[in-house]
C-alpha cells in the first residue's frame, strides 16, 4: 500500500477511536478529550473537581486507574485497527496527591503486536510534575472496532 493511503488509513483508525472514546458513557463522569499523537502515543486531558475527591479532599484512587488505563490502552489499541482490547492487569504507583484541575495523561506503547500488548502512562498536574504512573497489558477481545457504535472513521 503506498505510504500516503497507509496514512490516511491510520489517521482514520486514530480519529475513529478518539470518536469512540467520547462516547463512552463512563465519560460523562469525567471532563477529557483524547487525542491519539501517533501509533503508539496517547494523550487524554482532564479537568478533575471536587466529585472525584474522597473524604480527606484529594482526588480519589478510581480517577488515577481511570486516567492510566485509559491513556495507556488507547496507546495499544491505535496499533490495532481490527478489535477492542480489553485490560488484563494494571500496576499503578502514586507518586502525588492530585487536586482539582487540569491533568494530562500521557500513554505510550511498549511491547507486543500479536494477541498481548503492554503500554505504560504517567499523570501530569498543573504544576508540570508527575503525580502518578502506571503499566498495563491489555489482550485482542473478540469485539469487532467496527461494530461498535462510537468508532466512527
Amino acid at each position: 500500500m503506498p505510504p500516503d493511503r497507509e496514512r490516511g488509513g491510520q489517521a482514520a483508525h486514530f480519529r475513529a477511536l478518539e470518536s469512540l472514546y467520547a462516547q463512552a458513557p463512563i465519560n460523562t463522569v469525567f471532563e477529557s478529550r483524547l487525542e491519539i499523537v501517533s501509533a503508539g502515543v496517547a494523550r487524554i486531558q482532564f479537568t478533575l473537581d471536587q466529585r472525584h475527591f474522597h473524604a480527606a479532599g484529594a482526588v480519589h484512587g478510581t480517577s488515577y486507574f481511570k486516567m492510566l488505563d485509559d491513556a495507556a490502552f488507547y496507546a495499544a489499541n491505535s496499533l490495532v485497527t481490527d478489535r477492542f482490547l480489553l485490560t488484563t492487569a494494571f500496576n499503578l504507583l502514586f507518586t502525588k496527591p492530585l487536586k482539582a484541575g487540569p491533568v494530562i495523561a500521557e500513554g505510550r506503547w511498549i511491547s507486543g503486536k500479536r494477541r498481548v500488548f503492554v503500554a505504560d502512562a504517567r499523570l501530569i498536574d498543573a504544576e508540570g510534575d508527575e503525580a502518578a504512573r502506571g503499566t498495563g497489558t491489555f489482550m485482542r477481545s473478540r469485539i469487532a472496532l467496527a461494530g461498535l457504535s462510537g468508532y466512527v472513521s
